[in-house]
């Protein structure tokens, strides 16, 4: 590598034209008219919806949000419970454990049984009519 400028390698008299195309101006004109037009046509959307019923809707939304958001955090939770390989094995024998028991506590005998059934059609009843 040599000390040497660069501008003392080229030829004397010589200069590099400046970048100046029109066709870029143009080009950044009609985007920027464009841009204009597509904001103008939101803005009259916007102006025609009534604002007085947003209310409802933005509650929708912001439960869809919460939802989304909740169902991407337990994902997360899943996933990283699921990484270490002796976890995913000892929640299902969990599971097991506290079904069987369940099941010894609340279906042993038939009083029992037809006490969780009772159950079962007073809830089906109250929440499906």
């Amino acid at each position: 590598m040599s000390d040497s400028n660069p501008e003392e390698n080229q030829a004397p008299g010589f200069e590099t034209p400046p970048v100046d195309n029109v066709a870029n101006k143009v080009q950044e004109n009609s985007v920027s008219d464009r841009f204009t037009e597509v904001m103008g046509t939101i803005n009259q959307t916007l102006g025609k919806i009534d604002w007085s019923q947003m209310g409802k809707y933005g509650k929708a939304l912001g439960i869809i949000a919460v939802v989304i958001v909740a169902q991407v955090i337990i994902k997360v939770v899943i996933d990283t419970i699921n990484f270490f390989p002796v976890v995913p094995g000892l929640l299902e024998l969990l599971g097991v454990v506290v079904l069987g028991q369940w099941s010894w506590q609340n279906l042993s005998t038939s009083d029992k049984r037809n006490a969780v059934f009772e159950r079962v059609q007073t809830l089906r009843k109250e929440y499906l009519g």
